[in-house]
């Protein structure tokens, strides 16, 4: 079952709100996107208790990051979702879909009521993204492995056809243990691919234990570096640090934002705790978590 059209009050409400952010000074800038990234963990804590399931610890991390695209990078419109000229955007670690469809309900792209349907038979809001059913989705994820390759071949495409829209795909770190993101890292620096932009989700852990436990991934920026692409560290929970990184042009080659992220990231008690990759909390602990997240 697929999603219905937009919701246009909120739609209109998320352009105001990205354009006064955009023309905004640093602070004002920062208090907003505070305030909206606060205003989306919470959908993500009520989303989560109610469907009794998903990938809490991940969607609290990568948060920041969604906010800081939607409200502040790119140029997209809910009311037309497959405008030809938008950025187009992958959330490659797609086991944290309720983060992005919170987001998405924000900016509306669809109405914020059908969070309430998360991962229920037939809802249109699996636990994975889907293009064809959620406005808003660029490409099916949760494979990981995938997002970057489907990016890179948006970005070529775009590149052939001379194109302005950019793109942007947030990757999980432990994702990057899969061969087929360096196999299309190589392919982006080669072709000169300055309109992508990957945003690593740097929580450091991964299902189960540590990304250096696992499968240890180093010096990460000198990897990146080493494959030709332009490699900026930020904090991953500072907004104006990830706006001022995804919004950087480059000349000739793709960029890579390595966001230095808190699993959990808002709530004292999943913060950097491995468990809380897909643990569900109790009925005490979404009240303490939303008590935290309060405005």
């Amino acid at each position: 079952m697929s999603l219905l059209a937009c919701d246009p009050a909120r739609s209109a409400a998320y352009r105001t709100a990205a354009g006064r952010i955009r023309a905004a000074d640093r602070r004002t800038a920062a208090s907003e996107l505070d305030r909206l990234a606060a205003e989306v963990r919470r959908n993500v804590i009520r989303t989560i208790d109610r469907a009794g399931m998903g990938h809490i610890g991940g969607d609290l991390s990568v948060t920041d990051i969604l906010v800081a695209c939607f409200y502040g990078v790119l140029s997209v419109d809910p009311e037309l979702p497959h405008w030809a000229g938008r950025d187009r955007f992958v959330l490659s670690k797609g086991h944290c879909a309720a983060a992005l469809y919170a987001t998405l309900a924000h900016c509306g792209f669809f109405a914020a009521k059908e969070l309430d349907t998360f991962m229920a038979p037939l809802s249109a809001l699996n636990g994975h993204p889907n293009r064809m059913k959620v406005p808003g989705v660029e490409t099916n994820t949760g494979a990981l492995g995938h997002g970057l390759p489907v990016a890179t071949g948006c970005a070529l495409a775009a590149k052939i056809d001379g194109a302005s829209w950019r793109t942007f795909v947030v990757l999980g770190d432990g994702e990057l243990q899969e061969g087929s993101n360096w196999e299309a890292a190589m392919a982006a620096a080669h072709y000169g691919l300055s309109s992508l932009t990957a945003i690593v989700d740097r929580n450091r852990l991964q299902q189960g234990a540590r990304t250096e436990e696992t499968n240890a991934l180093g010096a990460l920026g000198g990897k990146w570096r080493s494959f030709g692409w332009e490699v900026r560290e930020v904090d991953g929970h500072d907004h104006l640090a990830l706006l001022e990184a995804m919004s950087g042009s480059s000349i000739g080659r793709p960029v890579v934002v390595i966001a230095n992220t808190i699993k959990g990231k808002g709530v004292s008690f999943m913060e950097d705790r491995v468990e809380w990759h897909h643990k569900v909390p109790s009925p005490e602990q979404v009240e303490a978590a939303l008590a935290e997240l309060a405005p």
